[in-house]
């Protein structure tokens, strides 16, 4: 069998988003916005499939055939026939719901592949035995000919996703390097393009000369059309010596579902505001246009306190190597009243916490622009995971000049950060006591400061098109250099582009740094309803929480490479290192032996040495993080956050070593069951499933009752149009063609 590290375990954890008493609050009118615009999104979430890796589109059209003819149950009576123990049927309905939750045979969080933990011989019986099989041999054979062997693999460069060797990835074509890629940002640049809805492909021309085809997601392709921002691009371009095409198209019947649907959605829109929104999201999809989903975005941030909130698009950035294309995802939810009143206020207390943080009032936005903070229960999440707390849009120009919106989500933290005491690692006992009872409550009170106050503050200086600045370069000083600033963006830049690779690492870690600072605020902990040693245990889980998470954080970092492989963990082992180099024993970290006498280790944090210790080095390195990234400054950014980022075996620490033991204890991340909606006559009922593995596959199962193999051809179809950009599969399945 694989190593641990590339297979889902049979007693992962599952959980079911309970969304009941919210759905059941809504007017008839909401809950079928609420469903059409959550067909859009599951429709859209399809596309990370092809976002992901070659396989990942087999893979799901393989499942897809198998659960619609028989169910999970069924299917094991004809597993245990075949040969297969309840083992290793179990771990192949983990594998299914697995590849399901993260859209792809790659996890969402940390991108790591993971194969069915049972051999291959026995996984091929049970698929070639099936009634799918003996319904369609020629399609199913066809499938599961083109990914098996990829599913199963773990070739060196196939255990992660990456750029080049180190991984890798379908944003880029399989010949792709970093240098490749951060030759196309600078044409995207030069070309005032986004890289958000692109992908790139490189063939070589018959000269031997590379050219790069830049293909931006869209219904439309070669169509004549209206003129569009996007219409005048759509052509070839001489760039520093290479050849790049612009072109659409990417992702287009896919797109069409999402287009269809959110017009659908239009005609129970609550205001103008959202039907304005959708109206350009129509526009962004169809045309490929960018622009047209930052009007959109505009809209969205108009749209003040909405019953039913949801936004969609290609939005994150984490998973592309490079760190400027954006993965698909689309989300619907509605208000958890209660807990969105203590975000109320804190965004009425916003601008008085702002001034607490560390830097000069220049280097904060010049208005601060009142968001929404609302705490949401949601419906339906589409893409490769769901998050606790989104603070979107994440257009750079947006948030300076018109806001954004912070989002809680509430179910998903009431499931998916749920603490077992017997689950807990690397804690003293006194300690695992304080952590269960105290980290629900602490960990609301990071997210709301982390999303509203950690990605909401700061300023980007600019110089415009036009040459003019944001800021006075005559008289603005650098608190670092003590210098005028020497550096900035400039126009078509964004803070993406610029720190490409650890862009998303490096504000994630300046978000949740602003969490621990800020929630040493009497202020912030009253407004949650937290006083005097309450107050100080939500202080002290809060902390531990993040140094034990930077220990965690190990089980991401890929030593053949030297690199990470999740934003967020980076963010958290940089905190980490931080507060280590604090000294004073604020922190330490000893090696020990478990129990079962193998190697393990305890993470412990001083509490009388929080404010005394902590706060003074935070507040240092919050700071030079801020300042750099004001300023633009992509040399001393990098050589700041990648220096705390390097993962050594120095002692005392010894990290490397610290990571094998990290990776002997590892839980795996929860999967999460999501209901299903369903249209009947003027009613929209709410299907929801149990939380097993098997739920999580029926509730696909019954995701795409009307088109299901429609959709499974158009994937494959639009995969096996790209394979010889990869290595494999190269073959097109039987009937697919």
């Amino acid at each position: 069998m694989a190593d641990t590290q590339y297979i889902l375990p049979n007693d992962i954890g599952v959980s079911a988003l309970d969304c009941r008493e919210a759905f059941h609050l809504l007017s008839p009118t909401e809950r079928i916005y609420a469903h059409y615009l959550s067909r859009a999104a599951w429709y859209g979430g399809l596309a990370v499939l092809l976002q992901t890796s070659p396989e990942a589109p087999y893979i799901y059209a393989l499942l897809s055939r198998l659960f619609r003819a028989q169910d999970p149950d069924q299917l094991r009576q004809h597993a245990l026939a075949e040969g297969l123990t309840e083992e290793e049927y179990q771990a192949f309905l983990v594998y299914a719901a697995g590849v399901y939750s993260n859209m792809g045979n790659y996890k969402s969080f940390g991108d790591t592949k993971f194969v069915p933990n049972l051999s291959k011989e026995k996984l091929e019986r049970l698929i070639l035995g099936s009634v799918a099989a003996q319904q369609h041999p020629e399609e199913v054979g066809g499938l599961w000919q083109t990914c098996g062997e990829r599913m199963f693999s773990l070739e060196p460069q196939l255990r992660h996703l990456g750029l080049g060797k180190e991984g890798v990835t379908t944003y880029f074509s399989g010949d792709c390097t970093l240098d490749d890629a951060k030759l196309a940002q600078d044409f995207l640049d030069s070309q005032n393009l986004s890289a958000y809805n692109t992908r790139l492909f490189k063939e070589l021309g018959q000269d031997g000369k590379p050219r790069y085809e830049v293909r931006l997601a869209s219904v439309l392709g070669t169509d004549p059309a209206l003129d569009s921002d996007v219409t005048s691009k759509l052509k070839s371009y001489e760039f520093q010596g290479s050849c790049f095409q612009v072109t659409r198209g990417d992702y287009s019947p896919l797109l069409h579902k999402v287009v269809e649907h959110l017009e659908k959605a239009k005609a129970y829109a609550a205001n103008s505001h959202q039907e304005q929104m959708l109206a350009q999201y129509v526009d962004s999809f169809t045309q490929g246009s960018i622009e047209a989903h930052k009007r959109g975005s505009h809209f969205w941030i108009q749209d003040k306190g909405p019953i039913v909130e949801s936004y969609i698009g290609f939005i994150e950035s984490y998973r592309d190597p490079f760190g400027s294309r954006g993965e698909f995802e689309g989300f619907v939810a509605m208000v958890n009243k209660a807990m969105s009143a203590k975000f109320e206020r804190l965004v009425a207390s916003a601008e008085q916490l702002l001034k607490e943080l560390p830097w000069p009032p220049a280097f904060e936005k010049d208005k601060f622009l009142t968001p929404d903070f609302t705490s949401l229960d949601v419906l339906t999440f589409a893409g490769s995971g769901i998050p606790a707390g989104i603070n979107i849009p994440n257009y750079d120009d947006l948030r300076q000049t018109e806001g954004f919106k912070n989002l809680s989500l509430g179910n998903v933290l009431a499931v998916a950060y749920a603490t077992q005491r017997e689950k807990l690692t690397f804690l003293g006992e006194d300690d695992k006591d304080l952590y269960v009872r105290w980290k629900g409550p602490s960990f609301d009170v990071q997210v709301g400061l982390h999303e509203l106050l950690g990605h909401g503050s700061g300023k980007l200086f600019v110089q415009d098109e036009k040459g003019a600045f944001n800021f006075d370069r005559e008289t603005l000083i650098n608190p670092e250099t003590g210098e005028q600033i020497q550096s900035w963006y400039r126009s078509g830049e964004t803070w993406d582009s610029k720190f490409s690779t650890i862009a998303s690492s490096y504000e994630e870690c300046r978000a949740e740094s602003v969490g621990l600072y800020l929630c040493l605020n009497p202020l912030v902990l009253e407004i949650f309803g937290f006083e005097g040693a309450d107050a100080e245990n939500v202080i002290y889980v809060n902390w531990l929480n993040m140094v034990r998470a930077g220990l965690l954080a190990l089980e991401f970092y890929t030593p053949e490479a030297s690199n990470w492989r999740q934003a967020h963990m980076q963010a958290r082992f940089v905190i980490l290192r931080v507060l280590l180099e604090a000294g004073e024993g604020l922190v330490t970290i000893t090696h020990t032996t478990g129990s079962d006498g193998r190697p393990d280790a305890r993470v412990s944090l001083d509490r009388g040495k929080i404010r005394s210790v902590g706060k003074p080095a935070l507040q240092c390195f919050l700071r030079r993080l801020q300042v750099l990234k004001s300023t633009g400054d992509v040399a001393g950014g990098r050589a700041l956050y990648e220096g705390y980022a390097a993962v050594t075996d120095t002692p005392p620490e010894c990290f490397l070593t610290l990571r094998d033991t990290v990776l002997l204890r590892k839980e795996s991340r929860k999967l999460i069951v999501q209901p299903n909606t369903r249209l009947e006559g003027s009613e929209v009922q709410l299907l929801e499933y149990e939380a097993s593995a098997a739920g999580l596959i029926r509730s696909f199962s019954e995701r795409f009752p009307e088109d299901g193999p429609e959709l499974e051809q158009v994937l494959t179809q639009l995969a096996t149009a790209d394979a010889r950009f990869w290595k494999g599969p190269r073959e097109v399945p039987a009937g697919q063609a």
